[in-house]
């Protein structure tokens, strides 16, 4: 039998639970009162507490362009405070410090207004004031840590107040005292502001873009300071330097982004578009050289919001067409010279009509595989799809992985989404990833996909690189102090994406688009362009295509100069209604883009420019041969005859100039003093010249070479004589 008895041991521990019970209760409600009803209070205690170690922030790394251009960089920004306690220990001294401030407060009200006309004198009185008579919870007047003005100021600015009364004591005795920012300026502005990114002001937290990706390279490492009091006062004893962060040097061009900017702006403003984009990457290397992202805010002017370039996925019409054709010529299902009858411009497919942008104009009738891109036809690329892989559609999609326009391109930046196309299945019963008989036909023409911008010219950059797929770069180097301290190669993500000679057809294809295709209005008269329009409906929030106005997604995807590519561009905008030409309106920016490119990228040296290949011979006029050997000579260019006499020492000889190829044939005449010379072909100086020696009087009508004379060769000389001559 057990000695214990429960009848008298479990009430003991029941007492004992209900005693720890509501001591659990009055803790909680201890904690509850301090966090919310003395929050203020103990705030206060703490900030007025004084730690022996406190972190140092580093400097925050620039961002800086391919060229070294500074495109974003820390300056220090501060928050004014002022503690109306400060130096007030005793009755005595706080009845000082009152009568110091009563002194001067319309003084630094007055000095204030200067610096933040905002806010007037009176304004500025009435918040100081505020702070002083506030009585604290410990029944103390005057605020610890008043805000003098609301928001960061600069380093000048922070000067100019730290010198008003007052304020320019030590903290301990006057009170004034700040907390110092690292601020994130752009000399450039806005320029390529969403890739370059940006920062939380108040808690100095990368928010997005290159400041996000690369935060740890740029942040560096807090560093220790120890304080330690000494003769009443605190000095700043360094236990742990920071450690700066790093520069990083991007590939972005300044002068190709601003280029491309203004381009995609002024398009979007012609034409009241909702949202540009245009990426524009080198070649060989894949550097990012120029990304745009505009959209339209609500007063009606662009802006870089959102990174579109990446992040925006939808389906991107027919500058799909070209991954569509290069699976088929690559499987070797058709080539180019395979005739495909697209009829009057309307041809059903799975009880759905395809139709080409011309099927009122009658359509192309018959037409072959290469024509059909250069006129973007629906119908012909839709056709050889569906009539080759329908029957095995996974075929199809595989080869569309092959050929890299699936491609994950392992972006740094946040928000990249990798393209969405979809393996047939016919068992799903997700609607969105149904695959039915009518997917794949739309599919091979750029619909029932999801593809963001940036992996289209990755993959338009592969064919223009002989295959060779490579990943946007967008940073070159890492710079600490001046010294590299570590390189971004550029990766490459795909060795071949076809066949060689599939991609030489398939160059040879685009750069018929721009020359006798849709996209003419891309081209330029100084250099080869190769690329694919492409204009789709897109898709509402709602989801579909037909619910009012519809809206379209205008395309231009290619690289130049065709016959030696360097860069590859894209050119997407968004607009609502008609007129809608993804050749005529993205094609003419991606016309301004490579036009500015270009002309960015010409050698301005005189000695580049000339033509070795040919001679330059100036027009000679007729006249005093000896001066036109003379200047010939000089000017490097050959003459038939070696004169005697000196041009220099005034020794005129008089004749004909006959230039030839690559030289001039001077021809001397003789003319007697008393007979009117042949004048025609002179300069004007040379002609009065012999008029006047004979005695005759000239009247000069025109400019330019002696056309015709009004006293004939010839003539006899008779005094008073005056010719006319008429020079053109």
């Amino acid at each position: 039998m057990s000695r214990f008895s429960s009848d008298k041991v479990m009430p003991r521990y029941f007492a004992i639970a209900v005693v720890l019970t509501l001591i659990g209760f009055v803790i909680i409600g201890k904690a509850m009162y301090i966090m919310t009803a003395q929050k203020d209070y103990w705030n206060e205690v703490a900030s007025r507490l004084k730690r022996d170690s406190v972190s140092v922030k580093p400097n925050r790394g620039n961002i800086l362009s391919c060229d070294g251009q500074l495109m974003a960089s820390s300056i220090p920004e501060y928050k004014l405070f002022i503690d109306f306690q400060a130096g007030a220990t005793d009755s005595a001294s706080a009845y000082k410090r009152d009568s110091i401030w009563k002194e001067n407060i319309d003084t630094i009200c007055h000095e204030l207004n200067q610096i933040f006309p905002s806010k007037s004198a009176k304004e500025f009185k009435e918040h100081l004031l505020k702070g002083k008579n506030k009585v604290m919870k410990n029944g103390n007047a005057g605020a610890r840590h008043w805000a003098i003005w609301p928001r960061r100021v600069d380093y000048n600015t922070f000067c100019e107040v730290r010198k008003l009364p007052i304020f320019c004591e030590r903290p301990g005795v006057g009170g004034f005292h700040w907390e110092e920012f690292n601020a994130r300026r752009k000399p450039f502005t806005t320029l390529a502001r969403r890739t370059i990114g940006d920062l939380f002001g108040e808690i100095d937290s990368a928010k997005n873009g290159l400041e996000l990706a690369f935060d740890k390279e740029l942040r560096g490492t807090n560093g220790i300071m120890h304080r330690r009091k000494v003769l009443q006062k605190y000095l700043d004893i360094p236990v742990l330097n920071p450690i700066n962060g790093c520069d990083i040097v991007t590939t972005i061009d300044v002068g190709m982004q601003d280029l491309a900017e203004r381009a995609v702006i002024e398009e979007l403003k012609e034409i009241n578009g909702e949202m540009g984009v245009a990426i524009l990457m080198e070649v060989k290397t894949g550097d990012v050289k120029a990304i745009v992202n505009m959209s339209r805010a609500d007063d009606g002017n662009y802006y870089e919001m959102v990174n579109n370039a990446i992040s925006y996925r939808c389906e991107p019409g027919s500058v799909f067409k070209v991954a569509s054709f290069l699976v088929a010529l690559d499987d070797g299902v058709v080539d180019t010279s395979f005739v495909i009858h697209t009829g009057c411009g309307v041809m059903e497919m799975h009880g759905r009509p395809m139709k080409d942008h011309n099927w009122r104009r009658g359509g192309y009738q018959d037409i072959n595989v290469a024509r059909a891109l250069e006129v973007s036809s629906n119908i012909g690329v839709s056709y050889v799809i569906d009539k080759y892989y329908g029957s095995n559609p996974k075929k199809y999609v595989e080869g569309l992985y092959r050929v890299g326009i699936h491609e994950d391109l392992k972006l740094p930046l946040m928000g990249y989404h990798t393209p969405s196309i979809r393996m047939p299945d016919t068992k799903t019963t997700d609607r969105a990833k149904y695959w039915s008989k009518t997917t794949l036909p739309w599919m091979s023409i750029g619909y029932e996909t999801q593809i963001a911008p940036i992996n289209t010219v990755a993959f338009y950059n592969a064919i223009a690189n002989n295959g060779k797929m490579m990943q946007p770069r967008f940073v070159k180097q890492l710079v600490k102090d001046g010294q590299v301290i570590k390189e971004y190669e550029p990766v490459v993500l795909k060795e071949q994406i076809a066949k060689p000679n599939t991609i030489k057809t398939m160059q040879t294809i685009l750069e018929h688009v721009v020359s006798q295709g849709l996209g003419k209005k891309a081209g330029s008269k100084s250099f080869k362009v190769a690329g694919k329009t492409g204009t789709a409906q897109v898709a509402d929030q709602h989801g579909g295509y037909h619910s009012g106005t519809t809206r379209y997604w205008l395309s231009f995807a290619g690289y130049f100069p065709a016959d030696n590519p360097r860069y590859t561009c894209i050119v997407c905008l968004k607009k609502s209604g008609l007129p809608a030409s993804g050749g005529g309106m993205s094609g003419l920016v991606f016309h301004h883009i490579a036009e500015g490119v270009m002309a960015h990228n010409l050698k301005l040296s005189v000695e580049d420019a000339r033509d070795t290949s040919s001679v330059f011979i100036p027009d000679v006029k007729n006249g005093n041969v000896m001066a036109a050997d003379y200047v010939l000579g000089h000017l490097g260019v050959k003459t038939n005859v070696n004169w005697d006499g000196s041009y220099a020492n005034g020794n005129p000889i008089w004749g004909k100039a006959n230039i030839q190829a690559k030289d001039v044939q001077l021809t001397q005449v003789s003319t007697k003093s008393n007979i009117i010379p042949d004048l025609i072909g002179m300069g004007a100086r040379d002609a009065v010249y012999l008029l006047e020696s004979r005695g005759v009087r000239a009247i000069i009508k025109g400019r330019g070479k002696v056309k015709s004379q009004s006293i004939y060769s010839g003539t006899a000389v008779k005094q008073g004589m005056t010719c006319e001559l008429y020079l053109e």
